[in-house]
């Protein structure tokens, strides 16, 4: 049943429990229902512009799904501890923020990583840093999404570039998440959460449930965290496999167990997990590469502007093409190599002062420049078809 907007907004009873057909969406309320169609049957958040579109939604649909629960914390701190007890619980979890939130919930990001906790955090971004511009776009999150928490710990990140992929990249969250049994980040921002357009939802989506262990636990030799395999059997709270979960380096068993050389397995084991997979899991689009001289980089919302700017270009008779990043992270260190060695310049196009440029550099064998701006408003493609003029001058 398709509904619109205005109807959708107002949570009907009507509504089935998972919506398909055409719908005209805003992108944070597909983000909500990409996260249902995915399996998401815990949230917990705090209201956060422009995130607080997503917590909205969700606390609408849910009470119409079975085993749903949706929880507003009194924090964001609380929000992420929150969505790690979902998961463990055997829920599939997830949260919604932005700005001064995702600042919040690191510490316990890196939590779900080091229990290797599935779950999904999406991060509509805005300008900051701290409080910066609340209703207006940023994309100066992009590191924070990498390295955000203390230590060494895989992640992957998705970045929409439309609300029809706020919905797709949820549902692909959740299923690299579950996959991998990992903390996964949707990287949006205010421009694409807040966009509303057509969103497709199809009668079924394909969706992954974590690895499970065989139905008898034996609670003396279960091992949730087994490092004879990448992603191990994870049991649910109740299920009788006596699991110690904790933040401090860990035995198979989960126990604590501060040893260099079992800090060395563990975290091995934990970044393989995602490193040996990254053909699988990294994704780019190529516009009008082929016979490019000089690409252009960019993710999320700002992949629109280049989009436009290389056909600006072309007009111009300059063979321009361009690379959109879907998955920021893991970094596509392959499609970057490759596509350094037959364009001779690239331009990495943000709404930052320069944060994707830096590892575009460190594995590029061709001249990287930056477009840059510190964001409040996705620049127009004659702003960063200039760049390019610039450049190539």
């Amino acid at each position: 049943m398709a509904v619109s907007e205005e109807e959708s907004d107002e949570g009907s009873a009507d509504e089935p429990e998972i919506l398909t057909g055409d719908h005209f969406m805003m992108g944070d309320t597909a983000c909500a229902e990409g996260a249902i169609a995915a399996g998401c049957r815990f949230f917990a958040g705090y209201p956060i512009t422009p995130a607080s579109e997503v917590a909205e939604r969700i606390s609408q649909r849910f009470p119409g799904l079975p085993g749903a629960q949706y929880i507003q914390m009194e924090d964001e701190i609380a929000s992420m501890a929150a969505v790690v007890g979902g998961s463990n619980a055997g829920k599939k979890s997830m949260t919604a923020t932005s700005g001064p939130g995702i600042s919040l919930m690191n510490e316990n990001l890196g939590l779900a990583a080091m229990t290797e906790s599935p779950c999904v955090i999406v991060n509509v971004q805005r300008g900051g840093p701290s409080t910066g511009m609340p209703t207006l776009p940023g994309q100066g999150d992009v590191m924070q999404a990498r390295y955000g928490s203390q230590g060494d710990y895989p992640m992957i990140a998705y970045a929409p570039g439309s609300p029809q992929e706020m919905f797709d990249l949820t549902v692909e969250a959740f299923n690299a998440a579950e996959r991998y049994r990992t903390p996964v980040i949707v990287l949006a921002d205010q421009t694409v959460g807040h966009m509303t357009g057509k969103v497709s939802i199809p009668d079924s989506v394909e969706t992954v449930d974590r690895p499970r262990p065989d139905d008898e636990i034996d609670p003396e030799t279960f091992r949730p965290y087994d490092n004879s395999v990448q992603v191990p059997p994870m049991a649910a709270a109740g299920d009788g496999g006596r699991v110690h979960v904790t933040g401090l380096t860990h035995d198979e068993r989960g126990h604590p167990d501060i040893d260099v050389e079992t800090h060395e397995t563990m975290l091995g084991r934990m970044m393989d997990k995602v490193d040996d997979n990254r053909e699988e899991i990294c994704r780019v689009e190529r516009y009008r590469l082929d016979d490019a001289d000089v690409a252009l980089i960019a993710y999320g919302s700002m992949s629109r502007s280049a989009h436009d700017a290389v056909d600006q270009l072309r007009g111009e008779g300059v063979d321009a093409g361009l690379l959109r990043v879907v998955t920021p992270w893991p970094f596509p260190i392959d499609e970057i190599e490759g596509l350094s060695t037959v364009v001779d310049r690239i331009v990495v196009a943000e709404m930052n002062l320069g944060q994707y440029v830096t590892p575009v550099r460190a594995h590029a064998d061709c001249p990287v420049d930056a477009h840059t701006h510190p964001g409040g408003a996705i620049p127009r493609p004659d702003d960063v078809a200039d760049t390019v003029r610039e450049v190539i001058r």
